[in-house]
């Protein structure tokens, strides 16, 4: 189906159910409940802009942008971030994707924004490819670390004289 067929906006509360639903399928880490329950603490703090894609009024992408006091690569602060971004398998490689980040970076010139940053994880090929062809210029790559703070035995010591 061509792209000209679909519609972007931003979502809405009766858009939550089926923007929670595309969540999980793209962080199947949670359930869509508690998607649905984020979406709602979204929207209810203003933590974010999210926008749809929608082909005869269903809902077939999203994205979401946050504007984030710094992130890593880039030039300006505060920045928009796209934290993330979402095609249903059936309607990928149709431009749909490209046209939802039109629009965004539409509405971020409009604010005064010079620049838009994401991210991806180290492994997700397919994904830094995604954001090469939508015109992102990779900035940096960083691999976190976390150490547990489990109860030190020798807590009852000074950890400087340890």
């Amino acid at each position: 189906m061509p792209c000209d067929l679909v519609s972007v906006r931003l979502l809405t509360p009766p858009d939550f159910e089926p923007w929670s639903a595309l969540r999980h399928s793209l962080w199947s880490d949670q359930s869509a409940e508690a998607h649905l329950a984020e979406i709602e603490d979204l929207q209810r703090r203003q933590a974010g802009t999210c926008y749809g894609a929608f082909r005869a009024e269903v809902l077939i992408a999203f994205a979401e942008i946050s504007i984030r006091p710094y992130a890593n690569g880039c030039t300006s602060t505060p920045v928009p971030f796209l934290e993330g971004i979402f095609v249903e398998e059936d309607n990928r490689r149709m431009g749909i994707a490209r046209l939802l980040l039109a629009q965004i970076e539409a509405d971020l010139r409009a604010k005064g924004y010079v620049e838009l940053c994401s991210d991806a994880e180290m492994h997700n090929i397919s994904s830094h490819r995604a954001h090469q062809h939508w015109g992102f210029i990779e900035t940096e790559r960083v691999i976190y670390f976390r150490k547990p703070l489990g109860r030190d035995p020798r807590s009852r010591t000074n950890a400087c004289n340890a």
